[in-house]
């Protein structure tokens, strides 16, 4: 039995992929998007031009975010994106307790491996690569 649902989900590994990268892509972008922007909501407001190290976050986020969702460079955008989740955990999360739950960090950790998994596995279907839809 378990190898007849691997083989039934085994077919769907593309395109289940590029949906959740462009999930990911898009919920980064937002989060980036009220940093700079205080929308779709406001979470005290935006974050004044060059501040550190939070508009600064706010510009990877959206920047990675958009090009994870559409699939242009994927795999160097999740890279530099999961790089800064990293260090957000280390440097506003880790200060305030040791686990993820303690501190507030679980959002970090998430975007961290989530975009860490597609720089690895790579775009997946439904991607904008090269002016073309990758299938």
């Amino acid at each position: 039995m378990a190898q007849t649902l691997d083989a039934r989900l085994g077919g769907y590994h593309s395109p289940v992929l590029g949906i959740f990268r462009i999930v990911i892509g898009l919920l980064f972008a937002i989060h980036g998007a009220v940093k700079l922007f205080a929308w779709p909501i406001s979470q005290g407001g935006a974050a004044p031009i060059g501040s550190w190290p939070y508009w600064w976050a706010g510009v990877i986020e959206l920047v990675v975010g958009l090009l994870v969702a559409l699939g242009l460079f994927t795999r160097i955008a999740a890279l530099v994106g999961s790089g800064e989740m990293a260090f957000a955990y280390f440097t506003q999360h880790l200060p305030h307790g040791l686990l993820p739950i303690q501190n507030q960090g679980e959002l970090a950790v998430l975007y961290c491996f989530a975009l860490f998994l597609l720089a690895f596995s790579g775009p997946g279907a439904f991607a904008v690569q090269g002016g073309r839809l990758r299938r």
